[in-house]
């Protein structure tokens, strides 16, 4: 019975990474994007690499991972910006990737992969501590969640290069990201820092969450549908 009841925890904590974390997925597919394709696959790969070892050692400090209000804030700051800049910069959305990549530029977005995964692993623990008290059932199921997210992104990346109609939809993704940042980390500036719980937005991540998987959902269906004959 118990080992039934680690192996439910593993899996409801896969599918809630891949859930809550969908917009993860087509943020990092978007990043690498930036890189010529050959490239994109290594960078995704040492992203897994650095990921471990972000979410290992966020779930062993959780109690004060839970506090880093500025990393969320950051992050939001970031999705925000390249959102932006997207939508108020249609010849710069339209550019083909690069042919080439110089190694700062490569290390570059690697370290742009590992931002936006501490971001998000904020709440990722949260959610991990809340399921199960056993470390090792908690390590397997976020560990395996992580790889899930990876194989997203490497078909993210392939549907922005397939479907043009789908970086649209992907950049406004980003957006509703960075405002879902935003607030996670002012809800725990208000809270954990300033004890003023009462300034705090109440943002319900999950449904939130849960909003931006609809869209990405509905979204995906509108970028990939052929257009009409003209």
């Amino acid at each position: 019975m118990e080992l039934t009841g680690a192996l439910a925890a593993i899996l409801t904590l896969i599918v809630l990474e891949v859930i809550l974390s969908a917009d993860n997925a087509l943020i990092l597919g978007v990043i690498v994007q930036k890189l010529p394709p050959a490239l994109r696959r290594k960078a995704l790969f040492y992203g897994i690499l650095g990921a471990y070892v972000l979410r290992g050692l966020a779930l062993l400090f959780a109690s004060l991972v839970i506090q880093l209000w500025w990393v969320q804030a950051l992050g939001a700051a970031y999705l925000l910006y390249i959102a932006l800049k997207h939508f108020l910069s249609p010849q710069e959305a339209h550019a083909p990737p690069p042919l080439e990549a110089s190694a700062a530029q490569f290390w570059k977005v690697v370290a742009q992969v590992e931002l936006m995964d501490l971001a998000f692993a904020v709440d990722s623990v949260l959610v991990a501590v809340a399921l199960s008290e056993k470390l090792w059932v908690i390590y397997t199921g976020v560990f395996l969640g992580i790889l899930a997210l990876r194989m997203l992104a490497s078909l993210v990346v392939t549907l922005l290069d397939r479907y043009p109609r789908f970086k649209h939809l992907a950049y406004l993704v980003v957006g509703l990201a960075g405002a879902k940042l935003a607030v996670g980390g002012w809800d725990k500036l208000m809270k954990e820092v300033l004890g003023r719980p009462e300034l705090a937005l109440g943002l319900d991540k999950e449904a939130f969450s849960l909003l931006i998987l609809a869209v990405l959902l509905l979204g995906t269906l509108w970028a990939t549908r052929k257009p009409a004959p003209a």
